[in-house]
């Protein structure tokens, strides 16, 4: 096993009625954590009622399934966002609030530009240049 296999991330999409969405955003905000981070551990916590655990991890008592490695983010309520903005400063430069805000920023771009495309190309989302914007292709 490489060290960096359990680091790797991968994307799943689910979808979900949009209150119900809202409810877990409001909840996830109310626990100080992403929406990613609440419903990481909302179906981590299901799933353990449905599996026996097969390790208990001494360094902070986490019980974890052989599938299940430890996450690797030092600040996951915030998505590594600490993280980045600590290595971000520690070139020793000053940045005002809208450099750093470009440096943390600079991906989201490129993966929303990837992301619509692939939901154009899959006829899910285009682009009305009569509205100027994008809508769901229905």
């Amino acid at each position: 096993m490489s060290t960096d296999e359990g680091s790797e991330r991968a994307v799943v999409r689910t979808y979900v009625p949009a209150y119900q969405k809202e409810l877990w955003q409001d909840h996830a905000d109310d626990l100080d954590m992403s929406q990613s981070e609440f419903v990481r551990t909302m179906v981590q916590a299901g799933r353990s009622g449905f599996e026996p655990p097969e390790s208990v991890d001494a360094a902070d008592s986490t019980v974890r399934t052989p599938e299940e490695p430890p996450s690797q983010d030092a600040t996951p309520g915030g998505e590594g966002l600490e993280d980045r903005v600590l290595e971000t400063l520690s070139d020793g430069g000053h940045y005002d609030w809208d450099e750093l805000l470009t440096e943390l920023t600079d991906d989201i771009e490129a993966r929303l530009e990837e992301t619509l495309q692939e939901l154009q190309s899959s006829g899910r989302v285009r682009y009305s240049g009569r509205h100027g914007g994008y809508v769901l292709d229905r």
